[in-house]
């Protein structure tokens, strides 16, 4: 794939989690009924709720940077990751909660395609690979 059609596909990522996120924001720092009553059944009203809301936010900006768009999707897909744990073991997958847990996963996917094109963009990535290459073959 060449540079130019990975980016378009990056940006195509980029715009879709932040668009997603992004939404997801005003229900949560406004106290939507149906955001108050999943982190009330899994225990992090109110708290919770704004912290996650402060962390997406974050991950948007950061998503929304060329130059640290691989840090966004990082957080961005720890937190999904995240969701998606608290779908399979308390919230559920039915009804609004379900089209919810379809949007992280979503999300997900978008964070994990932008991690792979952008993975030499992360340090540790960068650093294990330039040591691999370094490395002389083992004789046995």
């Amino acid at each position: 794939m060449n540079k130019a059609t990975s980016s378009t596909i990056s940006w195509i990522a980029q715009i879709g989690a932040v668009v997603i996120m992004g939404q997801s924001l005003f229900f949560k720092f406004t106290a939507h009924p149906e955001s108050v009553a999943i982190f009330t059944d899994i225990g992090m009203e109110p708290n919770g709720r704004i912290l996650i809301g402060v962390v997406e936010l974050i991950a948007c900006l950061l998503l929304l940077r060329p130059a640290s768009a691989h840090y966004g999707a990082l957080l961005g897909a720890c937190t999904m990751g995240g969701a998606i744990v608290g779908h399979f073991t308390q919230i559920g997958w039915t009804g609004e909660r379900g089209q919810l847990g379809l949007l992280a996963v979503l999300v997900f996917v978008f964070c994990a395609v932008i991690l792979y094109i952008r993975r030499m963009d992360l340090p540790f990535i960068k650093v294990a690979l330039d040591e691999s290459k370094r490395r002389p073959a083992r004789e046995d």
